[in-house]
C-alpha cells in the first residue's frame, strides 16, 4: 500500500495551489467571467457579479495595455467558456487533490493543462502577431507567463512521476 506523501514534506505543491487558487478566486469566476457577462465593455449595464470595481479593474487592464481582452473576438471567448466551464472546476478538484495527495488528478492535470498551454501559446500569438497587438507588448506577455509556464511544469511533474504524491 502506497503512503501519502504528506504536503508539508512537498513545499513546491504549495505553489500550484497558489496558481489554482489564484485562477478559481480570481482569474476564472471574476476576470473571465466578466468577458461573457459584458459583450462590449464600451457600452454595458454592471451585472450583478462580478462587482463594478472588479469589471473596471478588467476593463482598465483591457483599454490600456491588452486589446483582445477589450475586443474579445469569438476564438477568445471561445478560450473563456473553456475556462469557466472546465478549468474553474478543474482548479477546484486540483486543490482539494493536491491538499489530500490525491493521485486521481495526474491525468486530468496533464491534459487540462496541455489545453491550456495551447490557449495560452494561441493567445500570446495573437498578442504578438495579431491585428490588435498588444500595446505593452512585455508587461503583456509577463502578465501571461504564469499560465503559459505552470503548465509546462505541472505536466513535468505529473508525467515524470507515477505517484507524484505518495511513496512505497
Amino acid at each position: 500500500m502506497r503512503k501519502i506523501i504528506p504536503l508539508k514534506d512537498r513545499p513546491a505543491d504549495y505553489i500550484y495551489i497558489g496558481f489554482f487558487l489564484i485562477n478559481v478566486l480570481f482569474i476564472t469566476y471574476i476576470v473571465d467571467l466578466e468577458q461573457l457577462v459584458i459583450a462590449d465593455p464600451s457600452s454595458f449595464d454592471y451585472p450583478f457579479w462580478p462587482l463594478p470595481f472588479l469589471v473596471d479593474m478588467t476593463h482598465w487592464w483591457g483599454a490600456n495595455f491588452d486589446p483582445l481582452q477589450w475586443f474579445r473576438p469569438t476564438w477568445w471567448k471561445a478560450t473563456i467558456w473553456l475556462d469557466v466551464i472546465f478549468f474553474g472546476p478543474f482548479y477546484v478538484a486540483a486543490i482539494y487533490a493536491f491538499i489530500k495527495g490525491k493521485e486521481w488528478i495526474r491525468i486530468p492535470a496533464i491534459i487540462i493543462m496541455s489545453i491550456l498551454f495551447t490557449n495560452v501559446f494561441i493567445i500570446c500569438s495573437e498578442e504578438i502577431f495579431g491585428p490588435t497587438p498588444a500595446k505593452n507588448l512585455p508587461l503583456v506577455l509577463l502578465a501571461n507567463a504564469p499560465w503559459f509556464l505552470f503548465p509546462i511544469f505541472l505536466i513535468w511533474k505529473m508525467w515524470k512521476k507515477e505517484h507524484p504524491f505518495t511513496k512505497d
